[in-house]
């Protein structure tokens, strides 16, 4: 196949995704690497021109990429993830409006210019998670204890967070001092705990832990209501339960077991999907490439297979929150053992 990456300067030495594309290569499929911060792209010939099966986009929010993006979506082109889907979660005050009316468990969210304007907000309400509506990485979250805090220098109007653009505000989910972080890989899902960038204190160590049924459910219903096929969620587990706090396309997918070889498996099968709707006949060679893909995606679940028939007299997983250096990482949940509803036909992200 021929693929087309889009990545930001910011992920130019990353491994997510410089080693899918390298592992993409190792497999025999032509990839292509634009740079849209660095480099001069002859966009109108590189998106008609059409030489690619799919674009694939690894950017940050309020960067370049994603307009490339759309613009090689606009002449009907492939791309991963839906590029609709992800307008739908770069903007934070537009995701959680579009989740908490699907009825996710999302905090109730405020927007402003000013940081000064959240000072309307009812003191009960306080503490407040402030951050950028386009923010990502943990960029700029602030933590405001009370509305008088809200103008000081390390507050959301420092220097870090006077970007200028839309701010969101959200009461804070009090928690542990520890993040859920939901991978989904094409329908596989795992669970990683960290430390919370409001608790860098709090001493976590980054590990893969058990995945609820509960949370499970509700990262299958993101995807299926943003149209995401890639994407991580953040997830506290709060007094009343698991609440969503950010969603994320194409993260990093750190603790994921051979992640590098399940994103790759599942960027050539979204890929090949597109590509099969966009043609009359799909031919011998359709029935070459999906015989291949299938190969691959044996290829690239064979490893952890291994590991779970190693594992039939193992110790079970250690509960989130306990130690123990001898626990074994625990199987993905996939989309097929969660309940997931039918995706609308109207909703961000379109028909996947």
């Amino acid at each position: 196949m021929r693929l087309c990456f889009l990545v930001e300067e910011q992920y130019r030495h990353d491994g997510m995704p410089l080693e899918v594309i390298h592992q993409l290569r190792s497999w025999g499929h032509q990839v292509d690497v634009l740079w849209p911060g660095r480099s001069l792209i002859r966009i109108s010939e590189a998106i008609q021109a059409g030489s690619h099966d799919a674009w694939v986009l690894k950017t940050v929010s309020g960067g370049p990429g994603l307009t490339l993006l759309e613009a090689a979506a606009s002449v009907g082109l492939t791309t991963v993830n839906d590029v609709r889907a992800i307008r739908g979660v770069r903007d934070k005050a537009l995701a959680a409006v579009i989740a908490r009316g699907k009825g996710l468990p999302v905090p109730v969210t405020y927007a402003a210019a000013r940081p000064e304007e959240f000072a309307e907000i009812a003191e009960e309400e306080f503490p407040l998670v402030v951050k950028p509506a386009d923010g990502s990485s943990g960029r700029a979250v602030r933590l405001v204890a009370t509305p008088d805090r809200l103008l000081e220098p390390d507050g959301p109007a420092g220097p870090e967070g006077a970007g200028g653009g839309l701010l969101i505000a959200q009461p804070y989910v009090a928690n542990s001092g520890t993040d859920l972080k939901v991978y989904s890989v094409a329908g596989e899902l795992y669970a990683t705990e960290r430390c919370s960038p409001l608790h860098p204190a709090h001493a976590v160590r980054e590990r893969q832990v058990p995945l609820t049924p509960e949370v499970a459910r509700i990262t299958a219903e993101i995807g299926a209501v943003f149209g995401l096929d890639l994407y991580g969620v953040d997830i506290l587990l709060g007094p009343d339960g698991p609440v969503v706090v950010d969603i994320n396309d194409f993260p990093s997918f750190r603790q994921v077991p051979d992640a590098v070889a399940r994103v790759s498996a599942a960027v050539l099968d979204l890929a090949r999907n597109g590509a099969r709707g966009r043609e009359a006949c799909g031919g011998e060679a359709s029935v070459r490439e999906d015989a291949q893909g299938t190969q691959e995606m044996r290829d690239a679940r064979g490893t952890q297979d291994t590991q779970a028939a190693g594992r039939a007299g193992a110790p079970a997983p250690v509960p989130a929150g306990q130690t123990g250096a001898a626990a074994a990482p625990p199987p993905p949940f996939t989309a097929a053992s969660v309940p997931r509803p039918t995706r609308p036909a109207a909703s961000i992200g379109g028909g996947r």
